[in-house]
Parts: structure tokens; C-alpha cells; sequence
């Protein structure tokens, strides 16, 4: 009899014209923090970017799959505001309200390659759930 082992990482998935990502982890938290990986893995190698400076970013909604699409337009957000990329993540939540740190650089184009610009997160195949092996998955198609 095989073990089944939990997963922790971050993936793509096809998705017509857009993007899926994916983030895997032992917990919840695990699984948003690897989603904003795989956000960043949209845009540049996360390996690219230096996590030097620390952003506090905090949000909520009503259920798990909403606090995703939040969550990652947030980052989307201080992106943009703040033209930085990030590559580490520190996810905290709590009866839906979510609380994060979130490290990256100031966006150098020379650098970090940019392939892409995420527009948004989406609802489309959007989930937040645990599969039969114990891992938690939160993945959405993002907007490029």
C-alpha cells in the first residue's frame, strides 16, 4: 500500500487566451502563499526577484474561493501602486480575513523579463478546496 504525500508547490495550467494558476500546499495558507508564486511565475521567474523590502497587504470575503480572487488582485494592486514584484509570501488566515506579508523589489525591467501583465484574478475555474490525499488547492485563471 502507497503513502499518498502531501504536495506543497506552485503550477500553470492552460487556459484559452488566459492563464491558470495553481498553489499547493499541506494547509490553506500554504496554498494561497503558492498561488501568489504562481501569480509572480506569470509575469517573471520568482527566482528573479529579490524579496529585499516587506509589504503588509490585508483582505476578506465571505468564503475561501472569494478570499482567493481577493487575495490576489491585492497583490495585483501593490504591484502596480507600488511597482514592485514579489517572490516570498507569508499568508495568515482567520474566520475569513486574511493577513499577509508579502516580500519583493521595486519592478526592473533589464532584469526581470517581464513576459506579461496579470490584469486581474478571476473567477473562472476558480476553487479552494482539499483533495483525497490531504492537499489543499487554490487555483483561478488569471486575466493577461
Amino acid at each position: 500500500m502507497s503513502k499518498k504525500v502531501k504536495k506543497r508547490g506552485w503550477e500553470h495550467f492552460p487556459h484559452q487566451a488566459d492563464v491558470g494558476i495553481r498553489g499547493l500546499g499541506s494547509t490553506k495558507e500554504q496554498a494561497f502563499e503558492q498561488a501568489a508564486v504562481a501569480l509572480t511565475a506569470v509575469i517573471t521567474s520568482p527566482d528573479r526577484v529579490k524579496p529585499a523590502r516587506k509589504v503588509q497587504i490585508r483582505c476578506s470575503s465571505p468564503d475561501d474561493e472569494l478570499l482567493l480572487v481577493d487575495w490576489l488582485n491585492c497583490l495585483l494592486y501593490e504591484m502596480a501602486t507600488r511597482k514592485m514584484l514579489f517572490s516570498r509570501f507569508e499568508v495568515h488566515i482567520e474566520n475569513n480575513n486574511l493577513k499577509a506579508l508579502a516580500w519583493g523589489q521595486k519592478r526592473n525591467v533589464a532584469k526581470h523579463c517581464p513576459v506579461v501583465e496579470v490584469k486581474a484574478a478571476t473567477y473562472t475555474e476558480l476553487s479552494v478546496r482539499q483533495d483525497e490525499a490531504g492537499t489543499w488547492i487554490a487555483q483561478c485563471i488569471v486575466d493577461v
